[in-house]
């Protein structure tokens, strides 16, 4: 399913090109990348007003003052092309990217440029599966989806997992859950806005049941395997917090993004040739507590909450009653509440051999905008700048197969705190 990446035939203009820059998350990402990107890398501001963008630029700090801004309208097939064209990474937070993505993922696939994005959209990175990996592979492009909240600490989690089951000759990873143990922040604009784009598409029988399949993103070109909702476990399930972890106590409830990450960690495991395990099985849940009555009342009401809101999505009165009070695109929380956000998660599996491992990953910032903006900024340059460190697949990947232990190491040096561990009590 993947092929050998190769270094671009020509020297680009730019290292990194930052498309959607005068969105909310776009915006940080950029400035993120004007404190943190190592001197001499090259990046260019990309969005469809000019005006906008040197607006935006004027609020970055003094290095991104000579950043090139380039126009270019996600509706000019041509002006993506040619965006792509000189750069050797596009970092797009141009969403929803059913709306917005199609043409740009096609463009950077076709020029051989790498790409990355922070869609939470099962979907959208099916159709680009199915119409620019095979393109991808021929010109050594790595079209990398969901590398902010969605999906890095899902899909680097388990990944750190394995590596550690590996290194420690542990068997294969069977049931393995990921756990977001505690967390502050707020859903963004963009988020909200992607959730209306996909209950729409939900309306159409056949696009529902791609989103039903639990391996929808397993496949390649053209072949969605079929699976059964039994054949991995629930979405929107409440858990025994014991039958994860005999460490645990309470009563898990569902994450809501569990209906987009799951699928990423199973593509991972598929691009890798099952290397998980053969009988490796994925889902996530989340924290309410750990007294068993109480947490398990909480667990039940996130489960019937997170199954109503998404009902209330689809039925237009609702709809129009969320939309007055759901953050709009392009808005998010002050600096001031960016900074106090916060995320911690763990992954817990139990291999083949009975012994159980935890993988951990926690941050500070608000996961959806600053933590996001620190997981795509240093996706990027993991893409432009270590080459010579990433392993050698071209084609519609994830992060971890993309970018695995380079990304790892970037994101500690970020600030993240990234740990695997076996478990002995």
């Amino acid at each position: 399913m993947t092929g050998e990446a190769s270094q671009p035939q020509s020297a680009r203009e730019f290292d990194v090109v930052v498309y959607g820059a005068t969105g909310f998350v776009g915006e940080l990402t950029a400035r993120y990348l004007a404190d943190h990107a190592p001197i001499g890398t090259k990046i260019a501001l990309a969005g469809r007003n000019e005006t906008k963008l040197a607006t935006v630029r004027k609020r970055l700090p003094e290095r991104a003052q000579s950043w090139p801004l380039i126009v270019a309208d996600s509706s000019s097939p041509a002006a993506l092309d040619a965006l792509c064209a000189r750069t050797r990474v596009v970092c797009t937070t141009v969403g929803p990217y059913l709306k917005y993505g199609e043409a740009l993922v096609v463009a950077a696939a076709t020029a051989g440029t790498d790409y990355v994005d922070l869609t939470g959209e099962v979907p959208f990175v099916r159709y680009s599966i199915d119409k620019a990996h095979d393109t991808a592979v021929a010109s050594g492009a790595r079209i990398v989806h969901s590398c902010g909240f969605d999906s890095v600490p899902s899909d680097l989690g388990v990944y750190a997992l394995y590596r550690k089951v590996a290194d420690d000759d542990a068997g294969e990873m069977t049931d393995t859950t990921f756990v977001l143990r505690s967390f502050k922040g707020g859903v963004s604009g963009g988020t909200v806005d992607s959730m209306r784009v996909i209950t729409e598409q939900a309306r159409d029988a056949q696009v529902r049941r791609l989103i039903m399949n639990p391996q929808a993103l397993s496949g390649g070109p053209g072949d969605v395997p079929k699976a059964s909702l039994s054949s991995e476990p629930s979405d929107i399930g409440v858990v025994s917090a014991k039958k994860v972890d005999p460490s645990l106590r309470g009563t898990l409830a569902p994450f809501f993004m569990a209906s987009h990450n799951t699928r990423i960690v199973r593509r991972s495991n598929a691009l890798l040739h099952n290397a998980y395990g053969k009988d490796f099985h994925y889902a996530e849940t989340m924290n309410v507590g750990s007294i068993p009555g109480v947490s398990t009342l909480a667990a039940g009401a996130v489960g019937v909450g997170t199954g109503a809101f998404f009902g209330a999505m689809s039925f237009g009165p609702t709809r129009r009653l969320l939309d007055r009070v759901l953050p709009k695109p392009g808005n998010g929380p002050s600096e001031k509440s960016r900074d106090a956000g916060f995320f911690v998660s763990d992954v817990y599996t139990r291999t083949t051999t009975g012994r159980r491992f935890r993988s951990t990953m926690r941050a500070q910032g608000d996961p959806g905008y600053k933590a996001t903006a620190v997981m795509l900024g240093e996706s990027a340059l993991a893409l432009a700048l270590d080459r010579d460190k990433l392993p050698a697949h071209a084609g519609v990947l994830t992060p971890a197969v993309a970018m695995g232990d380079a990304l790892i190491d970037r994101l500690r040096d970020a600030g993240f705190a990234i740990d695997a561990e076996e478990l002995t009590r």
